[in-house]
């Protein structure tokens, strides 16, 4: 494990990185690994204690302990629960992963989960359920800007033999053995029924994966052709252009132009291509996409704006 992830160079050795510790096998395969390769000095461990649970704190010592044992240090967030209703897994994703974000910012540094190739393969059957895109198939990418996942391809069982190896303690979360949320029926029963049906179930659903990322990067060079100018995306098409292209290639270049006007994916604003292209072309028409966004046609120039 520790040779493949140096070959795939994702952990830069010219720069810093903030490791995401929840003391969950995974996480704690992550750090050691990290410090094995980078060294102490280039790693900083980040710990959420969002106090949900009766052993919140015993996560927390248990995160101490094992950074204590690699002799570095323990960056430790206690956010306050938001009160009244909301996703608690949503805010506990976007605390954690702000509180990596404040820490990496002002060193430059990397930002590395432990997500896995079983963590892979419940994302993609989860956003395939739940949402109606071609992203809910091309799943987490190894490298997304700053953020890293040097264990993408690794296995569950893989981080569980290494950190018996290794004799490293980790952590189970409770909660990860309830049904209460999605992910978790994902991982206990629809992965184990798909098992059933074929053994090799998780395999395919990642390697289909993996051609569809190869293939989203030709179509992506399409929308590039007909956004690009001089190599930087102008973030504009002409109507009458747009109206020319295949309509599959018309919603991705809807949806580049949305999720770029938003600075994040917006839902659903390919379905509104052939409505864009209807626009009047003389003076200005706006379209709603969803998401806080709008296209806007100005003299026959399309744009998307907040």
């Amino acid at each position: 494990m520790l040779e493949r992830v140096r070959e795939e160079g994702l952990l830069a050795s010219d720069r810093p990185l903030v490791a995401m510790l929840s003391g969950g096998r995974d996480s704690v395969c992550l750090l050691d690994l990290s410090v094995r390769l980078l060294g102490v000095e280039g790693v900083t461990a980040v710990h959420v204690n969002y106090g949900l649970r009766d052993d919140s704190d015993a996560d927390e010592a248990h995160c101490a302990g094992l950074c204590e044992r690699l002799g570095m240090a323990l960056e430790v967030d206690r956010p306050r629960r938001p009160e009244g209703p909301g996703n608690l897994q949503s805010w506990a994703r976007d605390t954690r992963y702000a509180a990596a974000a404040r820490l990496a910012l002002g060193r430059n540094a990397l930002i590395a989960t432990g997500h896995t190739a079983d963590d892979q393969v419940e994302t993609i059957l989860y956003r395939l359920a739940s949402s109606p895109s071609r992203r809910a198939l091309l799943g987490m990418k190894r490298r997304d800007g700053s953020l890293v996942r040097p264990l993408l391809d690794f296995t569950r069982e893989e981080t569980t033999a290494y950190c018996q190896e290794r004799e490293l303690a980790w952590r189970d979360d409770p909660t990860n053995a309830g049904e209460s949320y999605a992910r978790n029926r994902v991982r206990h029963r629809l992965g184990p029924a798909l098992a059933e049906i074929h053994p090799a179930a998780a395999r395919n659903v990642l390697r289909t994966a993996e051609l569809l990322r190869d293939e989203a990067e030709v179509l992506d060079s399409l929308v590039d052709a007909e956004l690009g100018a001089n190599g930087a995306e102008r973030g504009t098409i002409e109507l009458g252009r747009l109206s020319e292209l295949p309509l599959p290639l018309r919603r991705l270049v809807v949806q580049r132009l949305a999720d770029r006007a938003a600075g994040r994916p917006v839902p659903g604003a390919a379905n509104h291509a052939d409505e864009v292209a209807s626009l009047r072309r003389t003076g200005t028409a706006m379209l709603d996409l969803g998401g806080g966004v709008r296209a806007v046609v100005e003299r026959g120039v399309l744009h998307a704006e907040r």
